[in-house]
């Protein structure tokens, strides 16, 4: 079982890559996954999709074939998405414009949402409205949101830290289960992505 963690923040040493870092260590503490692999927006790594990524361009091929390749081989995907001005990040949304149901399709992933204040909801909200219906990405029912990321996971908030450390490994240990379950529904042969390749 492969786990992929998108840390979805464009900004260089970011909180979202920090906490990604603290993901993939309590991952691998927990011995939940066999591997973990960490794809970061940091930079801008992927161009803003036009319609030459649909045509067969070399110079797309080129650039997406390590993250397609990272991607299909994952069972299980952690989102993390910082809130900027209440929205996900350009460089997360145009991810989904980029990799759809061959990489994502039938995946559980967990939204892991971050805020500098109190707030961090919307990002949740508008990931599950907007970024599942043509890639088939399986959002679980439950979600984290570390609001204060400053404080988070860094011992200043010992009992804050206890209660959230709590509520990441239950989340972790329930998206292994649906990683494990759903590798059922891919292998059926029920999933065609011919036939009806964009959802309704």
């Amino acid at each position: 079982m492969q786990l992929t963690i998108i840390c979805g923040s464009h900004r260089n040493e970011s909180q979202s890559e920090r906490i990604s870092k603290a993901l993939t260590d309590r991952v691998n503490e927990l011995s939940l996954f066999d591997s973990v692999e960490n794809l970061s927006l940091a930079g801008n790594p992927l161009p803003l999709w036009d319609e030459s990524v649909w045509h067969g361009d070399e110079k797309w091929r080129a650039q997406l074939a390590p993250w397609r390749a990272a991607l299909k081989a994952s069972d299980a995907l952690v989102v993390v998405v910082p809130e900027w001005h209440g929205m996900v990040p350009a460089g997360l949304k145009n991810f989904f414009l980029l990799f759809g149901p061959n990489e994502l399709g039938h995946k559980p992933a967990l939204i892991t949402a971050i805020s500098a204040g109190q707030g961090g909801s919307y990002p949740i909200v508008e990931l599950r409205s907007s970024s599942y219906k043509n890639s088939r990405i399986c959002y679980l029912p439950d979600h984290l949101l570390i609001r204060h990321v400053a404080k988070a996971f860094t011992g200043d908030d010992p009992d804050g830290d206890q209660h959230l450390w709590q509520r990441t490994d239950y989340c972790l240990h329930l998206l292994r289960e649906y990683g494990s379950a759903l590798v059922k529904v891919r292998d059926s042969g029920v999933v065609d992505h011919k036939q009806f390749r964009n959802g309704m």
